[in-house]
């Protein structure tokens, strides 16, 4: 276990340093600038602006102090919105998604995984074939796509759910809502695999010759080989969840850190933007060791090393 986690600590930090590098060249080979306007600056200004933020300096220069910084655990602050640092915006925004992100997740899980199951259990009737047919909708829609839908039938025709914002339960769960049912088609589809896989050993056999019923071979013998693949998926789906609301949080007007990127982004803000990819980044590793931990606790023939 300690040299497996060792390993993947160097994996982190290269990982991490991969990441930086390449955003970093990349967003500087976009044309224009964090202070580029519509209407061009007069030349003596725009030599003041760049000597004040540094941005005059040679790119190697630039590239080894920023780099230094994020070293440092410093993440500096925005060229758009200097009364504030970088930490201090995510720490706004970065709840927000969270919340946003972890009640999709529920929805996800609470959806995906009985659809699945009863999908399996029945397999080859009509109930089978509507939920994946459903899945296989789920996953081929987008989720905007799924929100426009829903706005239109649960905004305007049936004023159920307010159109956005953010502060309350009825503001939260249409935009969880469409933010998690391709992930809840994914999980369908994958525990209906797996329990299929699983409801054709040996052992569910013998478990059903002894007599036991269905609902205990089922949820308490097959079940929990059959999340492997499904806990495979939680962990990218945890992080693609809570980096894929960028155009939920658009849509609904929420206060979340998925605005703060795509305003970053298409105002060349360098230092927030590499904020928030360094932490997706973060996420995503993250969320992977988790699953990888998991594995040997689900399944014990399954070795970390």
């Amino acid at each position: 276990m300690t040299a497996f986690l060792l390993r993947r600590l160097v994996w982190f930090a290269v990982t991490l340093w991969v990441v930086f590098t390449v955003s970093f060249f990349l967003m500087r080979a976009v044309p224009g600038g964090p202070f580029s306007q519509e209407r061009e600056l007069e030349p003596q200004i725009a030599q003041l602006i760049e000597e004040r933020y540094r941005l005059d300096d040679p790119m190697w220069m630039q590239y080894g102090r920023e780099l230094a910084g994020a070293l440092r655990g410093d993440l500096g602050y925005s060229y758009r919105k200097p009364d504030f640092s970088n930490a201090e915006i995510i720490a706004q925004g970065f709840p927000v998604s969270a919340s946003l992100g972890i009640v999709a997740l529920g929805f996800a899980v609470v959806l995906g995984l009985p659809a699945g199951i009863v999908s399996a259990v029945r397999r080859g009737s009509l109930v089978d074939a509507g939920l994946m047919l459903a899945a296989t909708v789920g996953i081929a829609l987008p989720n905007f796509v799924i929100a426009g839908v829903l706005i239109i039938l649960l905004v305007f025709l049936l004023p159920v759910f307010p159109a956005g914002g953010w502060g309350s339960l009825g503001q939260l769960i249409l935009p969880a809502f469409c933010l998690g049912a391709p992930y809840a088609a994914y999980i369908a589809r994958l525990t209906r695999t797996g329990m299929l896989d699983v409801l054709s050993q040996d052992y569910i056999r013998t478990a059903y010759a002894k007599g036991l019923p269905d609902r205990i071979v089922i949820l308490r013998h097959a079940l929990r080989l059959a999340m492997v693949p499904v806990v495979s998926f939680l962990g990218p789906a945890i992080a693609g969840i809570l980096t894929g609301s960028l155009v939920i949080e658009q849509i609904f007007a929420i206060p979340g850190l998925g605005a703060h990127f795509i305003e970053a982004a298409l105002m060349s803000d360098y230092t927030l933007a590499m904020a928030v990819v360094l932490l997706y980044t973060m996420l995503l590793y993250g969320m992977n060791l988790v699953v990888d931990l998991s594995y040997s606790l689900i399944d014990p023939r399954v070795q970390l090393e």
